[in-house]
């Protein structure tokens, strides 16, 4: 299905170097791995993949460093039909990130930066120029936060649709907050940027910060959204969960690709539950994102979510 708007993604690009375990390790415990992979991730690069195996127009914004894992980077993005001439190569190690599987599909992540703290506001400044007609604007906190903060402030300005995924969260400087049309931590971020574990409560406290809508992912319990016009909470669909790494990026993904096709947010929330589901049935960060038709048949065998509103 055709999009309407074309959504830019400025964010991070990693190599992910995966190892899968049957429990996670304990401070000061060594465990004995079953399994070893590489595979290309990012938050900023998922979540562009993620729209485009979905249909969208996605263009990248970033840097990675000028190696092997940088070139197979962009080459997986160009594959996926992602524009990358927004993203830079920079004299730096391009990002890695170091993760851990366990057994039920949960896990750990360190990430090093590298080539993502390059980013800067130039680079912010020609991919806005070069995107065209405003559109969806995705932006995660793995780039630094001057760049980002820009970048909220540049888009809005321009009338672009400004989505941030504050992974990993961290302070929120509070005049970005009504520059921001939708944002979208999951259950541990909200708490960290609230100080509330309740996401009713994180919700409504993002909102009367002056965010204009709050979606609080919450993994197998599905997730809460509020905005001016009342709250909703969108079931998740139950399935055996295999690796979650980039189930929160397929969910933003697939959330950007619906406001792309002009569809509200509320009747995205499904669509986007049911593409992070069939996420987390698959192995590895972007080998996990679903295509269009993927997740048309996901949802044909497992039903779509239906968001229910809820007293706030």
């Amino acid at each position: 299905m055709p999009t309407t708007k074309p959504i830019l993604v400025i964010g991070s690009l990693n190599i992910d170097l995966v190892a899968r375990c049957e429990h996670l390790p304990r401070g000061g415990q060594t465990v004995f791995g079953t399994e070893f992979f590489t595979a290309s991730g990012g938050k900023g690069a998922n979540q562009a993949v993620a729209a485009a195996r979905l249909g969208s127009r996605v263009a990248m914004a970033g840097c990675v460093g000028d190696d092997q894992f940088g070139r197979d980077l962009l080459a997986g993005l160009r594959r996926d039909g992602v524009l990358c001439d927004a993203v830079q190569a920079v004299e730096r190690p391009t990002g890695t990130a170091l993760i851990t599987i366990d057994a039920r599909g949960s896990n750990t992540i360190v990430v090093i930066s590298g080539a993502n703290s390059a980013c800067d506001t130039s680079l912010v400044d020609r991919a806005l120029a070069d995107g065209g007609v405003p559109g969806i604007l995705l932006l995660q906190h793995e780039i630094p936060e001057e760049v980002n903060a820009h970048a909220i402030r540049q888009a809005h300005a321009a009338g672009w649709f400004v989505v941030l995924n504050p992974a990993p969260a961290r302070p929120l400087t509070p005049a970005l907050l009504p520059l921001i049309d939708v944002i979208a931590p999951n259950e541990t971020e909200g708490a960290a940027l609230t100080g509330s574990s309740d996401p009713r409560e994180a919700a409504r406290h993002l909102l009367a910060q002056g965010v204009r809508a709050a979606l609080i992912t919450l993994g197998g319990e599905g997730a809460f959204f509020c905005d001016a016009g009342g709250a909703w909470r969108c079931p998740a669909l139950a399935v055996q969960a295999v690796d979650t790494t980039a189930a929160g990026d397929a969910y933003i993904g697939a959330l950007a690709t619906a406001l792309a096709e002009d569809r509200g947010v509320v009747d995205s929330l499904g669509f986007a539950a049911a593409a992070a589901a069939l996420a987390v049935t698959r192995l590895g960060a972007q080998p996990s994102l679903g295509t269009r038709s993927e997740v048309e048949e996901f949802v044909a065998r497992h039903g779509a979510p239906v968001p229910k509103p809820i007293a706030v």
